[in-house]
């Protein structure tokens, strides 16, 4: 395959960027996306020309880090797929691809392709820790857990904070993350604890980052690698408003009594 790559170049976060031109050559269908970059980069080195910036690690759709926006799509035109798992097979002979990185006032670009996600970091850790009993470890029959709860827990669980959720957003929203790692605690028995104080401190410092609001438009469950629904973002506001609700709760008995 021979194809043309459209492909955002920045030098560093306050340097201008723009998109530049580069051939890609001899490439195998069966090449992941990835794979086709290294092959450009590796040209590029060859010349003594600046390698394109790129996020990756595992190459598996686990580590969320391949973060690209290929002709307009969140990883790529091929749903449910992160774009080290896109393969080149998914596009024509001859075609002209853009690249280009996350577009989210909450990931700055560093260089590139490569954006700063940081924020999810601090979205997580806003989160806090679960109560759990010290001493030795219990039963793994010990507390019980439906199916049900447990399927809806281990589907939140999946996401891999990729940020595609954010770069579909029309909002930059990045509720489906958000939503994510309150729902699958809030399913299980070591998440009751802290359940409402998570909701109100995750979303408080989702807003804080910079994300815009979630207005259901739905290109999140769309563009997510592991197809996590946006029914999660459901549970996640139901949670924040019986939360809301306990609050008004304690400061109406705390004035009377």
């Amino acid at each position: 395959m021979n194809l043309t790559l459209r492909v955002w170049r920045q030098a560093g976060p306050k340097a201008p960027g723009k998109m530049v031109e580069y051939k890609a050559t001899e490439i195998s269908p069966e090449a992941s996306f990835l794979e086709m970059m290294d092959v450009v980069n590796d040209e590029l080195t060859l010349k003594g020309e600046e390698p394109i910036a790129f996020d990756h690690d595992c190459r598996e759709g686990i580590c969320g880090s391949c973060s690209m926006m290929i002709d307009g799509h969140a990883h790529g035109p091929n749903q449910g797929t992160a774009t080290c798992q896109l393969h080149m097979r998914s596009f024509e002979d001859g075609a002209t691809i853009f690249v280009e990185p996350w577009r989210v006032r909450a990931f700055p670009v560093v260089k590139d392709l490569c954006v700063d996600r940081s924020a999810f970091d601090r979205i997580i850790a806003a989160g806090g820790f679960i109560t759990a009993a010290t001493g030795g470890a219990q039963d793994a029959n010990n507390v019980l857990v439906p199916k049900v709860a447990s399927d809806l827990a281990m589907d939140s669980a999946a996401c891999i904070g990729c940020g595609a959720c954010a770069a579909a957003c029309p909002n930059g929203s990045a509720s489906l993350f958000t939503a994510a790692k309150i729902t699958h605690l809030a399913q299980l028995p070591q998440g009751q604890p802290e359940r409402y104080r998570r909701v109100v401190e995750m979303v408080a410092q989702h807003d804080a980052e910079g994300f815009g609001g979630c207005t259901l438009h739905g290109e999140c469950q769309l563009a997510c690698p592991k197809e996590i629904s946006i029914d999660t973002i459901s549970r996640m506001n139901r949670d924040y408003m019986v939360a809301a609700a306990m609050s008004q709760e304690e400061k109406v008995g705390g004035g009377t009594g």
